[in-house]
């Protein structure tokens, strides 16, 4: 894949992620997935595989009212795309002993995809 094919997959899989679109999402991703998010220098969550993947995507959408990624820059690495992301979310649920339903979250981070067979096989996230 070429760094222009490797921007219109993450912009896509962005797009669907903003609207909620686990079929969108899935679909771009390769059968071996591994995601991990890592907040604050801790790993929070990891998956391998894509009903894994489909499984955590399923739950975190039940937890937001509107959520929006806005890609703010790409920095293409030999075997890595870095996106820099500005985060906006508005919760549906109350989260264990941290945010309320209804408050607003607001973060920035980078989100870093690779890539196999013309699928992205990898996502961190971090913030």
């Amino acid at each position: 894949m070429n760094n222009e094919q490797k921007e219109a997959m993450i912009r896509a899989y962005v797009r669907d992620y903003n609207s909620f679109d686990m079929n969108g999402m899935v679909s771009l991703l390769h059968e071996e997935v591994r995601f991990r998010n890592v907040s604050n220098g801790e790993v929070t969550t990891e998956t391998a595989g894509i009903e894994a993947f489909r499984n955590l995507a399923e739950q975190s959408a039940a937890l937001f009212e509107s959520r929006c990624q806005k890609v703010l820059s790409f920095g293409f690495h030999e075997d890595e795309v870095e996106v820099e992301i500005d985060y906006e979310s508005t919760l549906a649920a109350d989260l264990p002993g941290g945010p309320k339903a209804g408050e607003l979250i607001r973060l920035r981070g980078t989100s870093r995809f690779t890539f196999k067979d013309g699928k992205i096989s990898a996502i961190e996230d971090r913030s």
